[in-house]
């Protein structure tokens, strides 16, 4: 799975990442290999709780239609509380890297678990600190796994969202 030169979209809100994730279902691409990472919940929208039904992780609060949804479409739904980050939401094969890193504790040189496992999936090492600084602002990291073909499809849709920026 590991890409050198993994695409990463960052969104604002959740109703963008939603956005551009159905922009690209529609156009046909296959959104399993997308992954997206957030915090899940903004000052005004705390979910209460979460709980896992078979593949899919569902919410009570008002972000749990959005995350109920997006988890409908993409792989792995994971909710983990990250130090420094507090509680962060995320599905897609992302996820299966970050369990490697949380699990084989490869947090080393001040790299936290999500830089190391960002790191790991072919992000590269200076745009770590742009994509936690962005999570870390409450907004969404939608990441592209595949090779350069499906990476250009991807880019190709999404440039008619004026939702993202490339980071």
């Amino acid at each position: 799975m590991k890409n050198t030169n993994i695409p990463c979209y960052v969104f604002n809100t959740h109703q963008e990442a939603e956005e551009a994730i159905q922009m690209l279902s529609r156009s046909g691409f296959d959104v399993k290999t997308l992954s997206l990472v957030g915090k899940g919940y903004h000052s005004e929208e705390q979910p209460v709780g979460f709980y896992t039904a078979g593949d899919r992780i569902r919410s009570w609060g008002s972000t749990g239609a959005f995350w109920g949804g997006i988890w409908g479409l993409l792989l792995a739904p994971a909710v983990f509380f990250l130090p420094g980050l507090g509680l962060v939401a995320m599905a897609g094969p992302f996820v299966a890297a970050l369990l490697g890193a949380l699990e084989g504790a490869v947090v080393v040189g001040g790299v936290s678990a999500l830089g190391a496992a960002l790191t790991q999936i072919g992000v590269s090492k200076d745009q770590v600190i742009k994509y936690e600084t962005a999570i870390k602002m409450d907004k969404y990291v939608l990441m592209v796994h595949g090779n350069a073909e499906e990476a250009e499809t991807a880019r190709t849709v999404l440039q008619n969202s004026q939702a993202w920026k490339e980071a």
